[in-house]
């Protein structure tokens, strides 16, 4: 867990969530990130020894990632701590930025995309509804085109599907509102769904992310910006994505 860790201190903990592994589960040993942070933060010099009585750390959850997107998230070590984030996040202070590896190329570089959302508790899928859908909730983000290129493996000969080698983006996104898979959804509205996404990937984006090996959803949270709940200091954290899939993107410069 050490690895994952990003920043710490007495109030809040930054780490980078690996593609994969959930934000929390209730599910029987299924490895999460709340409980391995619960057993690095109990294993800590300063601890009740083995002798005393144990008492569980305390971890606030204040926003999770999908199980298969990577990137960062920050808890709170104290429940001051995360009331305070938790505001952040409601009145819209704390910054998420993500990139996403997509199929396909936005008619704009910049832009903004406004859909209406439906969670669908059967299927855990969300939908893109009408604004007077029941239950339907707004979802905003902005997004950039940093770079596009052709594929950049080989597709089989025999394959009809891709007529000429498709074209595969790296966008920044903004995340203005929080909703059930946003993203991923409105992505994929708009004709340009996330490589490796399984569950709102188009037959295309299906078959292109098995030749390329991507086995993840391509999405990572590569930049969160936030106030420290204590100090008030503003705070920037950046990573680079390290799935293969971004690689190109990367090596190349952008």
């Amino acid at each position: 867990m050490n690895k994952n860790i990003i920043y710490e201190d007495d109030n809040i903990i930054v780490v980078q969530k690996p593609a994969g592994i959930a934000t929390q589960t209730a599910r029987t040993g299924q490895q999460d990130m709340v409980s391995e942070l619960k057993n690095y933060l109990a294993g800590k010099p300063g601890q009740p020894g083995k002798d005393q009585k144990k008492k569980e750390p305390y971890l606030g959850v204040v926003h999770r990632l999908d199980q298969p997107v990577s990137g960062l998230l920050v808890f709170a070590k104290t429940k001051e701590a995360a009331a305070k984030l938790s505001r952040q996040i409601t009145q819209g202070q704390m910054q998420k930025y993500y990139y996403a590896v997509v199929l396909g190329k936005p008619d704009e570089e910049e832009g903004r995309l406004e859909h209406f959302l439906y969670k669908d508790g059967r299927t855990n899928q969300s939908l893109v509804v009408k604004e007077d859908f029941p239950d339907a909730k707004k979802a905003i983000l902005e997004y950039r085109l940093i770079k596009c290129l052709h594929a950049f493996f080989d597709l089989p000969g025999e394959d009809m599907v891709f007529a000429k080698p498709p074209e595969v983006s790296l966008l920044e996104i903004k995340l203005i509102t929080g909703r059930h898979h946003q993203i991923r959804v409105q992505l994929s509205g708009e004709g340009m769904p996330i490589l490796g996404d399984g569950k709102y990937g188009s037959e295309r984006s299906k078959l292109l992310s098995r030749e390329a090996g991507c086995k993840s959803t391509a999405l990572c949270a590569y930049k969160l910006s936030l106030v420290h709940p204590m100090s008030k200091k503003k705070m920037e954290f950046e990573i680079q994505p390290e799935e293969e899939i971004f690689l190109p993107f990367f090596s190349k410069g952008i």
